[in-house]
């Protein structure tokens, strides 16, 4: 079942994975092994695509001379861009996706996939940090992918601008937070120096 060339024209259901077993010379009887057909079509392309972005990440060089937010900007686009050829029936996937049963599945998937542009990026947070840079890029990347299915633009150029932007977005609030933490420590510092001097001159009183 690797071909997934069917997908393009029949969607994301059982005759696409009867005429892809025919087309690669396998018996369709097989398709009836699987329990839920259609979701296991999508969950093969999606360990797919995150196969072939790690082999993406372990074969260039050039992503690691990148600044982060353009490492994560390139991952999130080469990700994407696997989907294009199947786009005018992405939405059926992201619905199969959504159904209660095959919502872990899902939710597995794309936490791997946002592990691995993170470790790429080169995070190495285990506190707190660790779930809240997910979480942003988690948002970043399925509304990028929402946003691509409606853009009509040469090569989904929109998309791509889109995607800059969240992340710069995301990159200065990054920033921001940085530096109210920076103001916060400082102005602490600076009461309790404060503090100490008024409790000198008491005691001195």
């Amino acid at each position: 079942m690797a071909d997934l060339r069917m997908q393009i024209r029949l969607g994301w259901t059982e005759a696409a994975m009867i005429a892809g077993a025919r087309d690669v010379g396998v018996s369709p009887s097989i398709v009836g092994s699987f329990a839920s057909k259609e979701a296991a079509l999508v969950e093969f392309f999606m360990d797919d695509c995150l196969e072939r972005l790690i082999d993406i990440i372990d074969a260039r060089e050039d992503l690691k001379t990148m600044i982060p937010s353009e490492r994560v900007a390139t991952l999130i686009r080469l990700r994407l861009e696997m989907q294009a050829p199947y786009l005018s029936k992405w939405a059926q996937a992201l619905s199969i996706q959504a159904q209660p049963l095959n919502i872990p599945t899902s939710f597995r998937q794309r936490a791997m996939l946002i592990d691995e542009i993170c470790h790429a990026a080169g995070d190495e947070a285990d506190d707190i940090d660790w779930y809240v840079k997910r979480t942003v890029l988690g948002g970043m990347y399925s509304t990028t992918e929402l946003y691509m299915l409606t853009d009509h633009s040469p090569d989904f150029r929109d998309t791509w601008k889109f995607l800059d932007a969240r992340i710069r977005d995301a990159f200065d609030l990054r920033k921001t937070a940085n530096e109210a933490k920076n103001l916060a420590e400082a102005v602490g510092a600076g009461m309790g120096g404060s503090l100490q001097g008024l409790m000198k001159s008491v005691f001195r009183g």
